[in-house]
């Protein structure tokens, strides 16, 4: 099957995890679902629900010829490299045809950098996908969650975003699901100026550190 590449979207399975910081990257996939079926060309699931992850085929606007496939690893965070690796084997794809989303302490709420390759910077998920792939020639979207306690990381990016930080991140969201779609007909930096320079309207970022 032909596909413009994998957007892979980290995060943890479970209602408990659910809209949770880390689990930004899900909800990214969520978002460009939505925008397959409401102004793209559909989408259709193609994973089993055994299987360890979800995989979406999924048609984005403005570039609806080909369509991009939409990951979820279900493998929990520490092993998302199990789910991409199989992946990228069964369609034959590359790393560097897979774009990694997922949450990053080191940038305030609203803030996003994109990047090709490079260390995990401490993310275990990206971590994983570097062991299981053998490479780190991927390109990466860095959602910022901010980072409020240094001593307790686990339940920081466990928590749920508070009522006042939903309209910030609403708007990244809106913006990352709008970039993305036009990677393929835009050099790589005239994407990474666009996507690092973006900043939310409402001015009200949460601080990477205290």
């Amino acid at each position: 099957m032909q596909a413009h590449g994998i957007i892979a979207g980290l995060g943890n399975p479970g209602q408990e995890y659910f809209r949770t910081r880390h689990n930004l990257g899900f909800m990214l996939v969520d978002g460009l679902l939505i925008q397959a079926r409401d102004k793209g060309g559909g989408a259709e699931k193609l994973s089993a629900p055994r299987q360890k992850f979800e995989l979406w085929k999924a048609w984005l606007a403005p570039l609806p010829s080909l369509p991009w496939l939409l990951l979820k690893p279900l493998t929990y965070m520490n092993l998302s490299g199990e789910a991409v690796r199989q992946v990228l084997a069964y369609y034959q794809l590359k790393p560097n045809d897979l774009l990694v989303a997922h949450d990053e302490m080191d940038l305030p709420l609203g803030r996003m950098r994109f990047k090709l390759g490079g260390g995990a910077a401490g993310h275990k998920g990206v971590l994983s996908i570097e062991q299981a792939l053998g490479s780190g020639d991927f390109y990466r979207l860095r959602l910022g969650i901010g980072k409020k306690n240094t001593h307790d990381a686990v339940s920081y990016v466990t928590s749920s975003f508070a009522p006042g930080e939903q309209s910030v991140l609403e708007e990244v969201l809106q913006a990352a699901c709008s970039f993305l779609p036009c990677f393929v007909e835009t050099d790589f930096e005239e994407m990474r100026r666009r996507i690092n320079s973006f900043r939310p309207a409402s001015r009200q970022e949460t601080p990477a550190t205290n």
